[in-house]
């Protein structure tokens, strides 16, 4: 029997189906008939030579080299095969000597969460213990509610972190609700935008409270760790590009204070006493004496504050900061040393070379952290 299509036709299957599904409106069923059996030859013929050469392939798995492979690349005809021969090439010339990153290196914009808060437990009378309860299940339903829980456990932990912190206020309520007196100012905008006129839902409600009174019992949120700031991803606020990054969380962006102002000895939970006031934004306009904090001017003002303190320190206490945390590979050839000048022509030996304005050059502007 004589195939209808030669086997060794160099027409592409996309040719075989174009010729082969053209015919002609008003054609019997005799003629579609001899077509169908014309379709199983070519398909038989075309199966025979695939199956025969999935035999060259045995014995070979993905992900290794076959012995004796050469190290070099062929011209390839798919981008996928072009992508594994490339993989082949740099896995058979890889060696054991190439060289590494250091360990504990890292970009300058990864800034770590740093240490973990330490844990705030709710204290004073049983009224007290509510009204926080309150306030901070407030903070994390209007703020969080339709966050995982990975997110209402962040908002919670900020808040408790500004209460430990002594720029901010020593309750949880007033945490909350500091600047709420206000129009436009207050730290948390559930509390002066209207938002507390809407009835919560209360399914919503009792899972952000289930948060509150885990945290409020001692649970720390370590991934934000000294988090005080917060925005979501449709705003920019003007401090995001001052404060330092830590990551973002569902749909909020956290920062932590940076140099003086974000140590960690400045966080103290055991400065919760109670006295919390009631879990409602004071009345407008009323002179609450607690203006919101600026997160800038907090930065500025502890930097400012250890720079005084350092320079009015007693003989004997170092006048600066300490230099920064590089990793061990650079630690070990000199670490500081490698980056600060130490001989320019001109500065030092007084030659002339270099113009006095540009004697410092190489040398710290201010030390990072004062």
């Amino acid at each position: 029997m004589t195939l209808a299509v030669p086997l060794d036709c160099d027409l592409s299957p996309r040719d075989f189906h174009a010729r082969l599904s053209r015919r002609a409106r008003g054609i019997g069923a005799r003629r579609r008939g001899r077509h169908r059996g014309r379709r199983a030859l070519v398909l038989a013929a075309l199966a025979v030579p695939a199956i025969a050469a999935a035999q060259d392939w045995s014995g070979f798995a993905t992900g290794q080299v076959p012995v004796g492979a050469p190290t070099t690349t062929r011209h390839v005809a798919t981008a996928s095969a072009a992508v594994a021969s490339w993989t082949l090439f740099d896995l058979a010339r890889a060696g054991a000597d190439e060289p590494r990153l250091d360990a504990g290196a890292h970009w300058d914009n990864e800034v770590p969460a740093g240490p973990a808060a330490r844990a705030l437990r709710a204290g004073g009378t049983a009224l007290d213990q509510m009204r926080a309860l309150t306030c901070l299940t407030q903070a994390v339903y209007y703020e969080a509610a339709s966050e995982p829980d990975a997110g209402q456990r962040a908002v919670a932990q900020v808040v408790l972190n500004r209460g430990a912190h002594p720029a901010y206020p020593k309750t949880v309520c007033g945490v909350v609700y500091r600047g709420a007196e206000r129009p436009t100012g207050c730290q948390f905008t559930f509390t002066c935008d209207g938002a507390l006129a809407r009835m919560p839902n209360r399914l919503a409600w009792l899972r952000a409270e289930n948060v509150a009174r885990a945290a409020l019992a001692g649970f720390v949120y370590a991934p934000v760790g000294l988090a005080t700031h917060y925005h979501t991803f449709a705003v920019h606020p003007y401090w995001a590009d001052t404060l330092n990054f830590i990551g973002q969380i569902g749909a909020h962006r956290f920062y932590r204070f940076g140099g003086p102002a974000g140590a960690s000895g400045l966080f103290n939970p055991a400065v919760y006493r109670g006295g919390e006031p009631v879990a409602a934004p004071p009345p407008r306009g009323a002179p609450s004496g607690l203006a919101a904090p600026d997160p800038v001017a907090i930065e500025r003002a502890y930097a400012q504050g250890l720079r005084s303190a350092l320079a009015n320190a007693p003989a004997g206490v170092p006048s600066r900061a300490a230099a920064p945390d590089y990793a061990p590979d650079l630690a070990a050839r000199g670490g500081d040393a490698l980056y600060t000048a130490r001989a320019l022509p001109g500065g030092a030996t007084g030659s002339g070379a270099v113009r006095p304005e540009y004697a410092n050059a190489g040398q710290w502007i201010a030390r990072p952290g004062s």
